[in-house]
């Protein structure tokens, strides 16, 4: 019987034979702005290498995804996929997990992040949730590859939402709109289920070139030196985004049409 150790890799990271390309060789380079947060890992890892994990293609082995699982209960930041890009993760409930999270991404302290739920019941609770009218309508499209921007509630953390500017502490930086996504995704829905808590969520961009990196092994090579603690590894992804969606306003509007089609009842930024 196969046991977590037999499938997992806990040292370096897998390599594919492939020819070399401009974007592959803009993906190795380190973000000279980054390098001075290189040594602030204020998690501790137990191995002394990221801890890869590849999925079967099957889609059996949800069991490889337990030490990913406990790991982000001990306030590890990670890469996971979705049902478009790969994001980086971590919980949202840790301090110093969500500041690592912005370092590694180049994230500045005033810019908001996304939150990734597992069920409508998630949304109620750290939201305002839907406008009127609108819940039905939303139930049919997720999950699914969307990006809602909606009023947070009192349940969100402030520094999930925003820090404050210039070093203002962020008791005092007044909660706003948060992105939520609700992915199809098998291993991201395990993974979240057995967390039984929402995930601070962010696409993985190239450090240099501020494209989707969609290929995990990439992933790894980019950002394990800047303090990724794990990668669960799904294959190759598309380069499509979720579409975002503003329910802030009087219609849902879609800000950046990505994987997630235009519906009947969204109009497009702008008309």
């Amino acid at each position: 019987m196969a046991t977590v150790g037999d499938s997992l890799c806990f040292s370096r990271c897998p390599t594919r034979t492939r020819r070399s390309s401009p974007t592959v060789v803009a993906l190795l380079k380190r973000n000279p702005k980054r390098l001075k947060y290189a040594a602030k890992h204020l998690f501790k890892r137990k191995e002394e290498h990221m801890t890869y994990v590849k999925m079967d293609e099957s889609g059996d082995g949800m069991w490889k995804l337990e030490p990913i699982i406990k790991l982000i209960q001990e306030g590890a930041v990670g890469v996971i996929p979705t049902d478009t890009v790969y994001s980086i993760v971590c919980d949202m409930k840790n301090n110093e997990s969500i500041d690592r999270l912005r370092r590694i991404k180049g994230i500045g302290y005033t810019k908001p992040l996304s939150i990734m739920c597992h069920t409508m019941r998630d949304i109620d609770k750290y939201t305002t949730g839907f406008p009127c009218g609108i819940f039905r309508v939303v139930k049919h499209c997720l999950p699914g590859p969307y990006t809602f921007i909606l009023a947070a509630s009192k349940e969100l953390p402030k520094n999930c939402v925003r820090h404050g500017p210039n070093g203002v502490a962020t008791k005092y930086v007044k909660r706003k709109d948060v992105g939520v996504r609700m992915p199809k995704d098998s291993v991201c829905q395990f993974i979240l289920e057995a967390l039984e808590f929402p995930l601070i969520c962010t696409s993985v961009r190239c450090p240099a070139e501020n494209e989707w990196i969609l290929d995990p092994v990439l992933i790894a090579n980019a950002y394990e030196q800047e303090g990724i603690d794990f990668i669960v590894d799904d294959g190759i992804r598309v380069a499509e985004p979720s579409t975002v969606v503003d329910m802030t306003g009087n219609d849902p509007t879609i800000v950046r049409l990505g994987k997630g089609p235009k519906l009947e009842w969204m109009v497009m930024e702008g008309e």
